[in-house]
């Protein structure tokens, strides 16, 4: 009869113990870097190319917009920090020619503070403000994400124009603050 008594009084203490709550605190440290991560997709070379007219006393004709090219970006900020631009330039100037850029609405599959596109603008070697207003965001990455760039020509001065074939420019998009 004492087993007994012994083994349902060990029963009484473990039930008890399984109902007790212990709370431990621990500090955690937590790092965000400051972060700003911008590029053109997809790579490569965009060609834009004048057409001579069909009948004399006509214009040149303007190649058609190309919207092939998307910008992706990743921004993270400090607290309170600024928000972030892009800004586009152009390394040289072809007379008599109009190199114009618009940057559409961001779409894909980004969140966060995504930049606020401007109107379209005519590109110089002055850089410009194309998207404004970046605060933590991303816009996703690869074509069908970001921001789209419409990049399109025209002749502005006739009198300026000159035959040319295959002049590069360059043009150079910054993130900033």
């Amino acid at each position: 009869m004492n087993h007994f008594k012994l083994v349902f009084s060990a029963s009484i203490i473990i039930s008890s113990c399984m109902f007790s709550q212990t709370t431990v605190n621990r500090n955690v440290a937590v790092t965000l870097p400051l972060v700003t991560l911008m590029d053109i997709e997809p790579t490569g070379t965009i060609t834009l190319s004048f057409s001579a007219p069909g009948e004399a006393g006509n214009p040149i004709a303007s190649p058609a917009a190309n919207t092939t090219k998307w910008i992706n970006y990743t921004s993270a900020i400090a607290l309170g920090g600024l928000t972030r631009k892009i800004t586009a330039s152009i390394n040289i100037l072809i007379p008599g020619v109009d190199i114009k850029v618009h940057t559409a609405t961001a779409s894909g599959s980004g969140a966060g503070t995504l930049g606020t596109p401007s109107a379209q603008i005519t590109l110089n070697t002055t850089s410009q403000t194309i998207i404004s207003g970046i605060g933590g965001a991303f816009t996703g990455n690869g074509i069908n994400n970001g921001h789209r760039l419409t990049i399109s020509l025209s002749a502005n001065t006739y009198s300026n124009l000159s035959a040319k074939t295959n002049t590069p420019v360059v043009i150079t998009y910054t993130i900033t603050e």
